[in-house]
This record gives C-alpha cells, sequence and structure tokens, in this order.
C-alpha cells in the first residue's frame, strides 16, 4: 500500500524547539502535553466575563466551508459540474454498474449505493398537526409604543428584526388541500438581538380545550378514522364532533371554526393571534399581561363555502400559490402587532373573563388593540423543505421583557413543542439547522447529539470552571432572561377553576356578532358538517349545544338535519360581556386591494387598444388584470393573453369584466371537454359557468357597454347589485371600489 507523504509539523510557540544553548535549561517553561485549557486556571472562581478562550495551538478544525463546498454562509451548490457527496465529478449518473451490459449490478458501485441510501431517507416525519404550510421570510420594524410595558428589545423605537413566518392548516396531512374548513396556524420567528423569540398562534383567539392533557384527545378525533384513513383534512366527521359535544369547553371555537374563518381568501388576509395570555415586563420590572393580534392591512377575507370547495379540486396549494405570487409580485403582505394590556392583577381576570382561559376572547371593545409595530413579508423561502418545513417553533422560545403565564395549555405546549423537534428534526441540535439558527451569539454548554455542526473548542462545558477561563459567565442583569418571582400555593388537584366553567357565552357573542350573511354561513356550516356524521345521537347531542348558545341557530340547523329542536337545559345568567363585538365581523370595512386579481374575458376580435387603458389602471392599483381569451397566445398578435377559456376558473378571480362577446371557442362541440362537447350554444358554456359562479360567490363584475347579453346568457341581471355596466375605459375606478369591500354581500339581502 503506497505511503502518502508526511505532512510537515506544525511549530507553535509551546511546542517550538529552541536552538541548544550552553547555559542551563530552563525546565519551568518545558511543555508538558495534556494541559485541559489553554491558560493556567486561577484559585478563585473567575468573575469577569470575557470571550472563550482560543483553541490550543496544537488543535485544528475543520476548514469553515458551507455544506455545499463553498465559502461560510453560501449555502447553494457550488460545482457546474455533476459530483458525489463528497465532491467528486462523475460522467455518468444513469447506468448502474454491471457486470456487462445485460449482467447483475455489482455492489461495488459506490455512486448507486450513495444515491439510492439518501433518496430512501429524504423524506422526514411530517408534524402531527400543522404539516401542510406555507412561509416566507420579513422584517418587523417597532414603533416604540411597546417600550413602557416590555424592555424587549425587538420592540423597542426603531428596532427592526428579522422574521420568518409560517402558515399552516391544522388537521391535514402534509399533502393535503389549502382551502379546506380548518384553523390557521400563524407562526412567527423573530430573529431577534437578544435571541430568537417565537409568537406561536392561529387565525383564531380561542382554541378547542383549556387544559394540554386534552390535546391527544383533541387531535385523534379530529384526524381520519384510523379503520380506514379518511375523511382527509376534515372535520365533518362522527369522531369531531363526538369530541366537541361531550367536551362542551370546545364550543366557543367551534362557533369560529364553523365561520367563514376557516376559509380564508388568502393567507394574506388573515388575523393572527397568540391565543394565550403572556406577561411583560419593562425595565423597572413591572408586570403587564398582555394579548397579542397580527391585524392585516388588506384586512379579514373568506371565501364562500362553494368556492372553497372547487378551489380543493382545482388548485389545492391555491393558498401557497396565491402568497408566493404576491411577493414575487412586489405586493408585499403586512400585519400590525398590537397588544390588549391587562393589569397583572392577582385574580388574573378582566371584566369577568378569566385571562388563563384559552377558551375565551377579550372583545376589543372591552380592551382595545394598541398597534406596537409592524410587519412586512417580502421574500419567498429559497427551499421548501430547508426552510418551510424544517423550521422549529416553540412558545418557550422567549426573550427578556416577555414571559409566560400559567395558563394550562400553554403550559403544556411548552413541553409538547419541544419534543416534537427531536424525531421530527432528528435531535437536540435541531437549533443548529440554518432557519433555526439565532442572529445572537450562543454559548449554552450544549454538546455532541446527532447532527452536531458547531465545533466547541475548550473542556470544560460546565460552570463554574477554571479551565477555561471561567466562560461562559452568568448574565446577572446584563441583558438576561429574568424569571418573574410569584408566590406560588395550593394543593395537587386534578380540576379546573370555577371561572372556566362557562362555556356558552362567548359561543353566543360570537353568534351574535355575525352580520346576517355571516349567521347564514354558520348555519350552513353546521348543517353541512352535522349531516356527514352517521350517528344520530352525536348530531342530537350537539344541537342541545347549539340550544344553549342560540335558539334560532338550533332550530334552523336542527331543520337542515331533519331533527327536532331541542330546549336548553342550563339557566344562563347574564355577564358583564357587551351583547356583540363589531371587531369579529369581516364584513363593512373597506379595504386595498393589492394582489387581488380580475379576469377580463375577450374574443378573438377584441381590439387590444379598447382594454389598454383597463389593464394600465388595474395594474397601477396593484392587482393583477388576467386575460382570458378562447384560445392561448397574444390578442391581436401584442397583448399577452394569460388563461383560455379551457384553463380558466372562477375561484382564481376576486372580480370579472366581460369585454369580448362570450361565442364559443374553437373546440365547442368536441369531446376533448365535456363542458362543451354537446349541444349548441350562443355563449361558450365554460364562459357561462365562470360567470354563474362569480356571481354566486358574491364577487364584482363588470360588462362593456353592448356586452350586456352575455351576463342575460348567463342568468345575471346586469342590474343587479354589484354590476358595472360602462365603457372599459372608465369602468376601473367603479371596479375597484367594489373589490375593495371583498364581496358584494347585498346580492344576498
Amino acid at each position: 500500500m503506497a505511503k502518502s507523504p508526511k505532512s510537515p509539523k506544525k511549530s507553535t510557540s509551546k511546542s517550538a524547539k529552541t536552538p541548544k544553548s550552553s547555559s542551563p535549561k530552563d525546565l519551568t517553561d518545558r511543555l508538558v502535553p495534556g494541559a485541559p485549557g489553554t491558560e493556567t486556571p486561577t484559585v478563585e472562581e473567575a468573575t469577569s466575563p470575557r470571550d472563550p478562550l482560543p483553541p490550543a495551538d496544537d488543535q485544528g478544525q475543520p476548514a469553515p466551508v458551507s455544506p455545499t463546498g463553498g465559502e461560510a454562509g453560501d449555502l447553494q451548490q457550488q460545482s457546474a459540474y455533476l459530483t458525489t457527496a463528497q465532491g467528486v465529478r462523475l460522467r455518468d449518473t444513469d447506468h448502474s454498474l454491471k457486470a456487462g451490459p445485460r449482467g447483475p449490478v455489482l455492489l461495488q458501485d459506490h455512486h448507486l449505493r450513495e444515491k439510492i441510501q439518501h433518496f430512501d431517507h429524504e423524506r422526514i416525519p411530517e408534524r402531527v398537526v400543522h404539516a401542510r404550510g406555507a412561509a416566507a421570510h420579513g422584517t418587523f420594524e417597532s414603533n416604540g409604543k411597546a417600550s413602557k410595558l416590555t424592555r424587549a428589545a425587538f420592540l423597542q423605537a426603531g428596532a427592526t428584526t428579522p422574521v420568518f413566518v409560517r402558515f399552516s392548516t391544522v388537521a391535514g396531512s402534509r399533502g393535503s388541500s389549502d382551502t379546506v374548513r380548518d384553523v390557521r396556524g400563524f407562526a412567527t420567528k423573530f430573529y431577534t438581538t437578544e435571541g430568537n423569540y417565537d409568537l406561536v398562534g392561529n387565525n383564531i383567539p380561542v382554541f378547542f380545550i383549556q387544559d394540554a392533557i386534552k390535546f391527544p384527545d383533541l387531535v385523534h378525533s379530529v384526524k381520519p378514522h384510523p379503520a380506514r384513513e379518511i375523511p382527509q383534512a376534515q372535520s365533518a366527521h362522527d369522531t369531531f364532533w363526538d369530541f366537541v359535544s361531550l367536551h362542551t369547553e370546545a364550543q366557543a371555537m367551534v362557533m369560529w371554526h364553523m365561520s367563514d374563518r376557516t376559509i380564508p381568501r388568502s393567507l394574506r388576509m388573515i388575523e393572527g393571534f397568540g391565543v394565550h395570555t403572556f406577561r411583560l415586563i419593562n425595565e423597572a420590572g413591572e408586570t403587564s399581561l398582555v394579548k397579542f393580534h397580527w391585524k392585516p392591512r388588506l384586512g379579514v377575507h373568506s371565501m364562500v363555502w362553494e368556492e372553497a370547495l372547487l378551489t380543493n379540486g382545482l388548485d389545492p396549494d391555491f393558498h401557497r400559490r396565491d402568497l408566493a405570487d404576491a411577493i414575487e409580485a412586489g405586493a408585499h403582505p403586512e400585519w400590525d402587532l398590537g397588544v390588549q394590556v391587562f393589569a397583572d392583577t392577582e385574580d388574573q381576570m378582566f371584566e369577568g373573563i378569566d385571562l388563563l382561559d384559552p377558551t375565551k376572547f377579550i372583545p376589543e371593545e372591552l380592551a382595545p388593540v394598541e398597534i406596537i409595530g409592524t410587519m412586512t413579508l417580502n421574500a419567498n423561502p429559497t427551499n421548501y423543505f430547508a426552510e418551510t418545513e424544517q423550521v422549529a417553533f416553540h412558545p418557550g422560545h422567549l426573550v427578556p421583557g416577555i414571559d409566560v403565564t400559567n395558563d394550562p395549555l400553554l403550559q403544556g405546549r411548552l413541553f409538547s413543542y419541544l419534543d416534537t423537534q427531536l424525531t421530527r428534526l432528528g435531535g437536540s441540535n435541531f437549533t443548529q439547522i440554518p432557519i433555526n439558527r439565532p442572529h445572537a451569539p450562543v454559548n449554552d454548554m450544549f454538546r455532541d447529539g446527532f447532527n452536531q455542526q458547531a465545533v466547541h473548542a475548550g473542556n470544560a462545558p460546565y460552570r463554574p470552571n477554571s479551565v477555561d477561563g471561567g466562560c461562559p459567565f452568568k448574565a446577572g442583569d446584563a441583558g438576561a432572561f429574568i424569571d418573574v418571582p410569584q408566590a406560588v400555593e395550593g394543593q395537587m388537584v386534578r380540576e379546573n377553576p370555577a371561572s372556566f366553567a362557562d362555556h356558552y357565552s362567548q359561543a353566543r357573542l360570537f353568534y351574535r356578532s355575525m352580520s346576517p350573511v355571516e349567521q347564514e354561513h354558520i348555519i350552513g356550516a353546521y348543517t353541512f358538517e352535522l349531516a356527514k356524521c352517521y350517528e344520530d345521537n352525536i348530531k342530537i347531542r350537539q344541537l342541545q349545544s347549539l340550544a344553549e348558545i342560540d335558539a334560532d341557530l338550533c332550530a334552523e340547523v336542527a331543520a337542515g338535519l331533519g331533527l327536532d329542536a331541542p330546549k336548553p337545559q342550563l339557566d344562563h345568567n347574564a355577564t358583564s360581556e357587551p351583547s356583540t363585538s363589531a371587531a369579529v365581523s369581516q364584513i363593512g370595512e373597506t379595504c386595498p386591494v393589492d394582489g387581488r386579481q380580475v379576469g377580463i374575458l375577450v374574443d378573438a376580435d377584441t381590439d387590444p387598444g379598447s382594454i389598454t387603458a383597463l389593464v394600465t389602471a388595474l395594474d397601477e392599483a396593484g392587482t393583477v388584470p388576467v386575460i382570458v381569451a378562447p384560445t392561448g397566445g397574444k390578442l391581436g398578435g401584442t397583448l399577452p393573453i394569460q388563461r383560455s377559456y379551457a384553463t380558466a376558473a372562477s375561484i382564481e378571480f376576486d372580480a370579472v369584466v366581460v369585454v369580448g362577446s362570450g361565442k364559443p371557442g374553437p373546440d365547442d362541440g368536441k369531446a376533448r371537454d365535456a363542458r362543451v362537447w354537446q349541444g349548441a350554444h350562443t355563449i361558450d358554456p365554460r364562459i357561462e359557468t365562470l360567470l354563474d359562479q362569480v356571481w354566486r360567490h358574491a364577487k364584482a363584475i363588470a360588462v362593456a357597454t353592448g356586452r350586456e347579453d352575455v351576463l342575460r346568457e348567463a342568468g345575471i341581471d346586469p342590474g343587479a347589485p354589484g354590476v358595472l355596466v360602462s365603457d372599459p375605459d372608465s369602468l376601473a375606478d367603479d371596479l375597484l371600489a367594489l373589490m375593495g369591500g371583498h364581496r358584494v354581500w347585498e346580492r344576498f339581502a
């Protein structure tokens, strides 16, 4: 075996040979190998903070290269040539090494083994909940108004902090659809100068259960039935309704779940809530209790149920695509971060509402939301798996000035969110994955473990120590996280406080705060979901809960199920809560239209010049005009067509403008498309269906003067609410105004 040439020995200050001299050798300077540190320890414990000691002179470290062989920090692939994982260039990756062209594959094929081995392990366990997600990078800028409440550096005036936000559905698997009826996760990682802070919330301010010990049971109930692994990403089945009708603390959250909040139009248009009550600590050590709110600048908007069902089939990635496309187009979504502030009293109550009960929210009429900063999402992930899939959130990732409370659901999450990463991300070093790395210096004394990427120096990962110069030192009050001293007393019991016993008043408040059309949607959602249950007794039990909430709601749902409406069995005393809260309704505001899509229906004879002013005005307003024509190509040979009659779908558009005649496309009467192959048509059946759906889904419709017959053929009255008739050059302003209200609910008044 050939010997490789020896490398020259490294010369160091401790080991370098000195020239021979005639004077006696000073044995006190003689190097004796094996010293545990690079400096001689002191007798007394070191108390003056200093940087960690450098490695010893005889020690080397791995070269500071990236995982792909580039410079440190350059994480993308490097070579122009195909290589192995070891960086060896390859001349072929399409053929296994065989004993002759028709012979067996040889075990020595190291490239085959490496390639297959890595492929076999490309998938990691998906999240048990929140498996399907979409994410974006951005920044958060504080306005300083929270400085009186907290010492947290990222909430001081003028502080700008990088963030990574992950939105998600809860119940479905990673491969499920985007627009299912479900709660949406809204998790934000702030990369602050004091360490990472995670605000891990939802788009609904309450939760199904009051104690984390029920969380496995809740999730088991909403997941697919174990026997058949169906239904996927749905709550419309027996086990979910069995659970929530027996655990009546869930009724408030179920009411939100049955509302339009769980079928959002866009992830850019969802509100976010921290759900729990948190404690803030200011520089003077004073404490306040707060609830966090994310308020979208685009407003809070939803789909209608039929639209959500159509979207699941036509574009199951609708929300992911919408978020990514908007960011790419420069329509960067923004949210204002706000807090409701409460006195940190001993009883931790506010207006009769227990602040530690996660099934309760505080109406904004009782405690207004004070805006403390703004978040802008301005960059899409480079790699879904590396970022969106591997990001790890945890409510216990706190920074100085923010702490948790004794909310029993939050207390359980403090364990669960950390524990789940051990299996999902391969061990306790998940914090070293690039997307999870803090943007602050780390010296945690943690060592080794799977996927360790740091190269720790020194021999004393404990403290106090004298071997490593005393480092790391305790921070004391120098920017350290300090647990707020609190008196804790009481007997060990498994029970809830009496203040947790009210399970119906907030469900009633929410329902009665809805507009008539929103109430109709809630009635329809309950009726649909319960009708999907097999067991009548489960339906009857849930109807009893609805009777405790609102008699009219119960009666309407019972009629839809063909069952009798029960009478309430409980005496519901009046509370100090307002009878309604306008803040929870989604209808009535005028909002920006950034990133919304407008379908412009033309035909082969449409003059591009006739729609130039319309397209320009819509584009300048921040919307996305989409040309829909009988076929692809360019309109008049100049204007690109984005959709054909065969590919356009109503779910893509927030409004539609009819400019063309709507006459059938060239594939009319042909079996290649079942929508058009049979019968004689005045207008293309696909356009007729598109307009009919846009009408039913309460979207704005505009039609060029002289094209009203296209609407009439689709069964739409040109004089109906939300229908504009005008010259295309003058349509834009009125159309944009209609779109600012999201939908034309007056159609159903």
